[in-house]
C-alpha cells in the first residue's frame, strides 16, 4: 500500500506561530518535537503522518490518530516510523518505508506499507 501527502510549509509555520507548542503537541510526540527544529521538518512530519494514514486506507481519525504514529531518524538522518500495536495487528503490517522531502515551500512524504495479505486490510 502506498500513501503520499504534500503540505505547504507556510501552513504549518502559521499553525505553529498561532498556537505555539500546543500546535506541535496536537500531532507530535515529545521526542518528535525535539527533532522538529524547523518549519520544514515540522511540515515534513505532518505530511509523513498523513501519508502513513492514507497508505493504511483510513486517514487520520478514529482508526489511526497522529499519536498512533511515531517518527524518528536513524544515525544517517533518514526518516522511519513506528506504529501503535493495534495498527500493526489490525493491518498485519510486515514492513514499511518512508521518504520525506522539502522544496519550493512544500514538504512531501511518500510511504510504502507491506502487509501479510490483502485481506488483512479490513477496518
Amino acid at each position: 500500500m502506498v500513501g503520499v501527502d504534500i503540505v505547504a510549509i507556510s501552513r504549518i509555520a502559521t499553525f505553529y506561530e498561532k498556537h505555539g507548542e500546543n500546535a506541535l503537541k496536537r500531532y507530535l510526540h515529545p521526542e518528535e518535537i525535539r527533532l522538529a527544529k524547523s518549519d520544514a521538518t515540522r511540515a515534513g512530519f505532518w505530511a509523513a503522518k498523513e501519508a502513513i494514514s492514507k497508505a493504511l486506507g483510513c486517514g487520520i481519525g478514529g482508526t489511526c490518530g497522529f499519536h498512533d504514529i511515531t517518527l524518528y531518524k536513524d544515525a544517517k538522518g533518514a526518516p522511519h516510523f513506528i506504529l501503535s500495536s493495534h495498527l500493526l495487528e489490525q493491518f498485519s503490517i510486515t514492513g514499511h518505508s518512508l521518504s520525506i522531502a522539502h522544496d519550493g515551500g512544500f514538504a512531501v512524504a511518500v510511504v510504502s506499507i507491506e502487509t501479510a495479505s490483502p485481506a488483512s486490510n479490513k477496518m
